[in-house]
């Protein structure tokens, strides 16, 4: 089995190359087959990996050694736990549906074998970072997924707003990614090691300040990886890559990767107290802020997109308070629905003709009738109808914030809820229910998916419904003689001790969640299908919604505090320092040779009386030094 693991992220890395190297020369088929297969393969030796935790626990492999300086020694080795095995089953499992997707969705793209290549580099790379069995190489991983991720975000680079956008999550990203750097050096210098069994071996039952600091600095690289304020501004620009892309980022691998690392840094954290509380106010904070800026947003890749960076709010602030295996149920379900709800989004926008603006849709129910159901189950389960998967984990993260922080939190945390419900509900009556909106030669053009875009979505569709039974609450224990499935397993993770709530507490949770959410249902309903009353142009809007539509210009104090002024000292630079002094340095010591070539050309003209004078010069010369000498 160790041997075996070694294929996990290699069979996606063969895939890679193939693609990359032969793609062009062979036939679409063959790079869909090269591309999903390689991920399948993946797929079922995580599989047989978790089965093997599960039986033996967890172990590693070791593939080769890598770095030796000093003290510093770096293996390319795997470890393979019940973290680990569960990451590696969602990244490969989810991706391969996605794979699976793309063969028909980017079918007559003239880039096929490029996208395929990019999609199993970054399977690859992400693999590598929940993999790795210390710190340097899940680095290695976050750096590969921040490559590809800016490859597939401007994979249509011929739009200049698209390239615009794959910059701007490379460089955020990269700052963030400083942060873990200097976290990783901080972790050698105190504890001597870089590996997770050394390093959290030393820090078990110790704290203060330098346990902080390295807390504080590995959540600055998940901020930028999981787009936590103030580093989310790159993923809703992020949708300018191709749907599969948004849903493999958004859904199952990048922006989980700060929550992973969070997890798997479990002993540190809980060392902390003072790092978990900055983590759980961040998170809070922009849960809520992120489904504000929801409400008002017309791209409907644009509502998903704000939609990941408030559930990824909501895992923070339960690992904030300590409860790491609820943050990692939360992933698992927002695997599940995000995934159905960007594809299902993607199929909306193939049926469009590449339309993504809800506000000219509607009425797509009787056209795209497996796109519509799949659809309207992922908006429930992210908007917390029972029993589907996400108000099962989202009511965990409710209860675990409520009895180990307080009310405050508790109730931020329900408003938000309630935020997220009312735009997911907006967002599907404007797409599918109504009048069609559109042009004539969109409804002309209105038809379902192909198989390889619709079983994915059946296959997300069933898991958003039962996914939640990994995680079941107690009176659902009680009534169907089940157990809480993900936090026996998860037993590794430090959790902090939480009083687990009481069942009156839960079926209040319920049954209040139950009556909110039809009310937000009905009203929504009634404004929008009713009514009929469409959101307005961006420009229309006035007050609290024109600055809810314009993201609270969050873009444009960025644009204005960083990125004009820097614009401008490149620009000096380039002009004063590169133009000028190096350039023209260069540019001078050349114009010099040259003149002096010119001047000293006469000394060579080729006419004999010139040399015999240069000779008798020279022997007057000589005989001058040697009279003086």
């Amino acid at each position: 089995m160790e041997s075996l693991i070694l294929f996990i992220p290699l069979l996606p890395l063969i895939g890679f190359a193939i693609n990359g190297i032969l793609g062009k020369n062979l036939s679409k088929t063959i790079v869909g087959i090269i591309g999903s297969g390689s991920v399948l393969g993946a797929f079922i030796l995580s599989v047989f990996a978790f089965f093997q935790v599960l039986d033996a626990g967890s172990f590693q492999a070791v593939a080769f050694k890598w770095l030796e300086i000093g003290s510093l020694k770096v293996d390319v080795g795997f470890q393979i736990d019940q973290l680990s095995a569960m990451m590696m089953m969602i990244i490969t499992g989810i991706g391969f549906l996605i794979h699976i997707y793309s063969i028909g969705y980017m079918h007559e793209d003239a880039g096929f074998y490029k996208f395929f290549a990019y999609l199993n580099l970054f399977i690859f790379s992400m693999l590598l970072l929940v993999m790795g069995n210390n710190y340097i190489l899940l680095f290695f991983g976050w750096e590969g997924v921040g490559l590809c991720s800016y490859l597939l975000i401007g994979f249509w680079y011929q739009n200049a707003e698209f390239g615009k956008a794959a910059r701007k999550a490379f460089i955020m990203n990269r700052i963030g990614d400083l942060g873990l750097l200097l976290g990783i050096f901080f972790i050698f210098q105190t504890f001597g090691s870089v590996s997770f069994n050394e390093v959290f071996t030393a820090a078990s039952g110790t704290g203060g300040t330098v346990i902080t600091i390295i807390c504080v600095l590995l959540f600055i690289g998940a901020m930028g990886k999981s787009a936590q304020i103030p580093l989310y501004t790159w993923l809703p620009d992020a949708m300018a890559g191709p749907t599969p892309v948004s849903a493999l980022i958004h859904a199952a691998t990048m922006v989980t990767a700060g929550i992973y690392l969070v997890c798997r840094s479990s002993v540190l954290f809980a060392a902390s107290p003072e790092a978990s509380q900055f983590i759980m106010y961040i998170g809070l904070f922009t849960a809520l802020f992120a489904a504000t800026i929801g409400l008002k947003q017309n791209d409907i890749k644009k509502v998903l997109a704000y939609s990941t960076v408030s559930q990824l709010g909501f895992m923070f602030v339960s690992l904030g308070v300590g409860a790491y295996s609820t943050a990692m149920f939360h992933v698992t379900t927002h695997a599940f629905f995000k995934a159905l709800l960007f594809l299902g989004s993607g199929s909306v926008i193939h049926a469009m003709g590449g339309e993504q603006d809800i506000r000219k849709m509607g009425g797509l129910k009787k056209s795209l009738p497996i796109t519509h159901i799949t659809f309207l189950i992922g908006t429930l389960a992210i908007a917390g109808i029972p029993p589907l998967s996400g108000f099962i984990s989202k009511d965990e993260i409710l209860a675990k914030v409520y009895y180990g922080t307080g009310s405050l939190p508790f109730i931020l945390l329900c408003i938000t809820a309630v935020l997220t419900a009312t735009y997911m509900f907006r967002l599907y009556f404007l797409t599918f229910l109504g009048d069609f909106r559109g042009t004539h030669d969109q409804k002309h053009h209105l038809h379902e998916s192909p198989k390889t875009m619709t079983i994915p979505l059946i296959i997300l569709a069933i898991l958003s419904v039962i996914g939640g039974f990994l995680g079941t609450p107690e009176w659902m224990n009680h009534i169907l003689g089940t157990e809480h499935i993900l936090d026996k397993y998860l037993s590794l993770l430090h959790n902090k001790g939480i009083i687990h709530p009481s069942e009156i507490f839960e079926y209040v949770v319920l049954f209040v969640s139950i009556i909110v959410v039809a009310i937000i249902w009905f009203t929504v309903k009634s404004f929008y299908i009713s009514k009929k009353q469409l959101p307005e142009n961006d420009e229309d809007e006035k007050g609290f919604a024109k600055l809810l539509s314009k993201k609270y210009y969050i873009d444009e104090i960025y644009n204005t505090l960083f990125v004009k002024p820097i614009e401008a000292i490149s620009e000096f630079t380039h002009n004063f320092i590169d133009k000028m002094l190096v350039d023209g340095g260069v540019n001078l010591f050349g114009s010099g040779v040259k003149e002096g070539g010119k001047t000293l050309r006469w000394l060579q003209s080729g006419k004999l009386e010139y040399y015999i004078m240069g000779m008798v010069v020279g022997l007057l010369l000589i005989l001058v030094f040697n009279f003086i000498k």
